[in-house]
């Protein structure tokens, strides 16, 4: 009898944390994974806290659906295996359409346009494109400007030395100690910079235009059609202005427009 109540409550104790672990793995959290030096998008202030654009956006369309958002940033190199593993739920960080991404992932419709554009030391003589014949240029390491400057093969071929870097920061910082001649980047984050008043300058050619989506896995369609839906939402009662307004001064949004 002894026997048979001590199995029983062993039973009953496996049961138990069983629907204690499912009741935990089934919380309706949404990981969104980053690049974090990305400003005004996703970056780290001054507190250590994670802030930008793209998680304000992020905050409210997950308030509005109900699912608790967690922020993890994650290497850019390795972003697609990041979502594929399932470690986060989205790419949500001033990412770029392509056909490339397209076919590895489901991309939300683009919500903002932006261009990859050179930035200089503001006491260059650097002025244009032409200008860049012979001298290093910096970037970050798989990212758009990569594939702007490869589908640009004049600019490529006439470079002395294209330097990768893992962000755009450690880009510019190479850039401010001489390191590089010049950067090539998202607009809206060299935009940024020269907003806060360092001292850089931004050439008014650029390598391609592009519209910023939100990436997710190619079977996760239905979670995609909500987070679009609702961004159209938001952009209809004005909330997506705002929060643009806020971080760029202006409604620089496209989606629902």
């Amino acid at each position: 009898m002894k026997k048979t109540l001590s199995i029983i409550l062993a039973v009953i104790m496996i049961m138990t944390m069983a629907v204690s672990f499912t009741s935990c793995g089934s919380k309706d959290t949404f990981i969104l994974g980053l690049d974090n030096s990305f400003p005004p998008m996703g970056f780290v202030d001054e507190n250590g806290e994670t802030v930008g654009f793209d998680i304000d956006v992020a905050k409210e369309a997950c308030d509005r659906l109900g699912l608790e958002l967690e922020i993890m940033p994650i290497d850019w190199d390795a972003k697609h295996q990041e979502l594929d593993s399932g470690n986060i739920d989205c790419i949500w960080n001033g990412f770029t359409i392509s056909q490339e991404r397209m076919e590895k992932c489901t991309l939300s419709e683009p919500y903002m346009k932006n261009r990859q554009v050179i930035v200089v030391n503001d006491d260059s003589t650097i002025d244009s494109l032409d200008d860049l014949n012979g001298l290093k240029l910096a970037l970050q390491a798989d990212s758009t400007a990569e594939k702007a400057l490869n589908d640009n093969p004049d600019v490529k071929d006439s470079l002395a030395e294209v330097l990768p870097f893992d962000d755009n920061n450690k880009a510019l910082l190479d850039l401010k100690a001489g390191g590089c001649d010049a950067v090539l980047m998202d607009e809206v984050v060299a935009n940024y910079y020269v907003q806060k008043g360092d001292s850089y300058k931004v050439l008014d050619e650029s390598l391609a235009d592009e519209e910023y989506v939100i990436a997710f896995r190619k079977d996760d369609t239905e979670l995609c059609e909500k987070i679009t839906n609702v961004l159209k939402e938001m952009a209809e009662d004005g909330t997506l202005a705002e929060i643009s307004t806020k971080w760029f001064g202006k409604d620089v949004t496209t989606i629902g427009k």
